[in-house]
């Protein structure tokens, strides 16, 4: 029998009200010897908490929840506290001396809920996308993950794998009698079409680009004005700026939102062959480092000579004796803000189309392995001629897609996401 487990699920105390959540087969007990009984399931009822000996611990909203019903799958309760200190810690302290009651682990209710059936495992996962959110775009794409949207789809996929896999069956299993002389016509090219419907999938902006941002990347010759430009992007004074060249020694990385996209900005050191600072050219380096992995790089130094694909600045415009540039994406004075507002927009419209669109499910490196897998065993099925090869190769790409919603998995892997999650979710 499992234990019964609870923890703090709402913020840390001190808080209007604390909310603590109880969840296994010694649920209802806990909550009758607290409150001195059972309310109306699923509704709020004030009681008074009182412990063992008897002594009043808070008075509370209680709320009974029995399963399987529930989010775990299991018998629940909440009880909705004051948000002091010791009050939540009082009941705590009550809950821990209940045989049978111990404190939850990190991620454990959400745990129970999967192994309960209550979600599968890409829910999980944007669920844990959507505890972590920080920007509107993060926030809209892991709830369309959280709410089933790459679930459905998979289980639609899977379906099709099934029904094509029948006509296999039925090749394998009628052959010696004659009924059935070949696969149907028109099956390689369903094998195809899927292979193909899967691929596309694989060509969606994934989901590390939005919890990693957008990374810009500042580079150029040293006192192009980097630091400045950098400082009015992230709208802070991040970095040091001087006329002195070299001024910047090393990467400097700022998370910011910009109408609600993530962005990682980074000001790098100046960029030149004749540095004798043995200092200053680890620092060159570093920046031909964050060039290589930039998703844009602002190329503030002379036309043309930037790296491919970068967008020509020119900077400091208001500077007299400045040199124009004639081939630009944007003219800019991060000192009078002249083109500021423009280059954010143009950013926003950049990122944006390199990331999810808004509710779209964005695939993780572990779901985009899975789908790759099962595009390239559908991609073989159709490629095949003997039925047992193409059975084999359905088969596989019914595992790819179990895997993906956690009919089939490991252990460990089970371990690293949910240890993701806060203790009370």
């Amino acid at each position: 029998m499992m234990d019964t487990i609870f923890a703090l699920s709402s913020g840390q105390p001190p808080a209007g009200i604390a909310v603590i959540r109880i969840s296994g087969p010694g649920a209802g007990g806990a909550l009758e010897q607290l409150a001195g009984g059972l309310p109306p399931p699923r509704r709020a009822s004030l009681r008074q908490l009182r412990d063992a000996d008897g002594e009043e611990l808070d008075q509370a909203l209680a709320l009974w929840f029995p399963g399987p019903g529930t989010a775990t799958g299991e018998d629940m309760a909440e009880l909705h506290l004051h948000g002091g200190r010791a009050v939540v810690a009082a009941v705590k302290t009550a809950l821990a001396l209940m045989p049978g009651l111990r404190e939850a682990e990190p991620g454990e209710f959400t745990r129970r809920a999967f192994s309960h059936g209550r979600i599968d495992l890409a829910e999980a996962e944007g669920l844990a996308d959507l505890l972590t959110a920080e920007t509107e775009l993060q926030r809209r794409t892991s709830l369309a993950l959280a709410g089933g949207a790459l679930s459905r789809q998979v289980g639609l996929w899977r379906n099709d794998v099934l029904s094509l896999g029948a006509s296999v069956e039925a090749v394998l299993e009628f052959s010696d009698e004659g009924d059935v002389v070949g696969l149907p016509t028109g099956f390689a090219n369903a094998l195809a079409a899927k292979a193909a419907e899967l691929a596309h999938w694989l060509t969606r902006p994934r989901a590390e680009s939005l919890r990693e941002g957008y990374r810009v990347v500042l580079a150029g010759p040293p006192n192009a004005g980097k630091s400045t430009l950098f400082n009015a992007l992230v709208e802070s004074e991040a970095a040091i700026t001087a006329p002195t060249a070299g001024t910047t020694r090393d990467a400097i990385v700022r998370p910011v939102a910009i109408e609600g996209v993530p962005f990682s900005f980074v000001d790098t050191a100046g960029l030149r062959d004749d540095s004798a600072d043995p200092v200053e050219a680890i620092g060159i380096g570093r920046a031909w480092s964050e060039v290589e992995r930039a998703d844009l790089v602002l190329w503030l130094g002379p036309e043309g000579q930037g790296p491919q694909g970068s967008w020509e600045i020119e900077a400091q415009c208001d500077r007299p004796g400045h040199v124009a540039k004639h081939h630009l994406h944007h003219r800019i004075s991060a000192v009078t803000g002249e083109g500021i507002e423009d280059l954010k927009r143009a950013l926003v419209s950049q990122a944006r189309q390199a990331m999810p669109a808004p509710g779209d499910a964005a695939l993780n490196a572990r779901q985009h392995g899975l789908i790759a897998e099962a595009e390239l065993a559908l991609h073989a099925a159709a490629c095949e001629a003997d039925p047992l090869l193409v059975a084999e190769q359905l088969r596989l790409a019914r595992v790819a897609f179990d895997q993906l919603t956690g009919r089939a998995g490991t252990e460990e892997m089970l371990d690293v996401l949910f240890g993701r999650f806060c203790i009370g979710k």
